[in-house]
């Protein structure tokens, strides 16, 4: 009869048994509070993203109706009103508009009551910091009127400069128009101002022209 060797079972110490177990646990742990981390992280996201819209909204809201009213005085379309002073003064938190209600980034004239502060200008072909007197302002208002009639009544070197943004009847022809117009030295403020009136609907306030 073969001889059959007896097969031998070795048991694990208990102390790596339980070592085992706690990697594991540990791993376990590491995991679930990854996870309510992340959870954390996006739900504040999430939350700080709609308190963001929230007050974009808020900030629309506020200039639509004078942004109208002036479309009926001065013939400015109510889309490109908001459009540029959500893109100057970045959507009202800039310092020029926080502290001194300049929602347009316009300049003052020796004559007029103004502040001097540093701005971004396209110049030569590229991007420089430089310093300017900025128009102050009472009231958010008062800039807004105050921009209406510098598109209507034009420059005091050129009093026709801006016509072409009152005559169009759409956003995107205005927008084009302050471009070519010389506005802004930015050689995308037209496409800039174009893309927020089409992200936040704005053309809805113009009606009929």
């Amino acid at each position: 009869m073969p001889y059959r060797k007896k097969g031998r079972h070795y048991a694990l110490p208990l102390g790596v048994i339980a070592l085992l177990f706690a990697l594991i646990f540990g791993f376990i742990t590491v995991v679930a509070q990854y996870e309510h981390v992340q959870n954390v992280q996006q739900e504040q996201a999430a939350s700080a993203s709609s308190a963001a819209l929230a007050q974009k909204q808020a900030f629309i809201q506020r200039l639509a109706p004078y942004a109208q009213t002036l479309r009926v005085d001065y013939g400015v379309l109510p889309s490109i009103t908001l459009a540029q002073a959500i893109l100057e003064s970045d959507w009202g938190t800039s310092k020029l508009s926080s502290d001194y209600h300049n929602l347009f980034g316009v300049k003052a004239s020796s004559s007029q009551p103004g502040q001097e502060l540093t701005t971004r200008e396209w110049v030569n072909g590229q991007w420089k910091t430089v310093t300017a007197r900025f128009r102050v302002y009472s009231d958010d208002y008062a800039s807004m009127r105050d921009h209406a009639l510098l598109l209507d009544n034009g420059t005091s070197w050129n009093t026709h400069q801006y016509q072409t943004v009152i005559a169009a009847s759409d956003y995107q022809t205005a927008a084009r128009a302050l471009q070519t117009s010389g506005y802004a030295t930015d050689p995308n403020y037209a496409s800039k101002l174009i893309a927020i009136i089409q992200k936040y609907q704005l053309n809805k306030y113009d009606g009929n022209k």
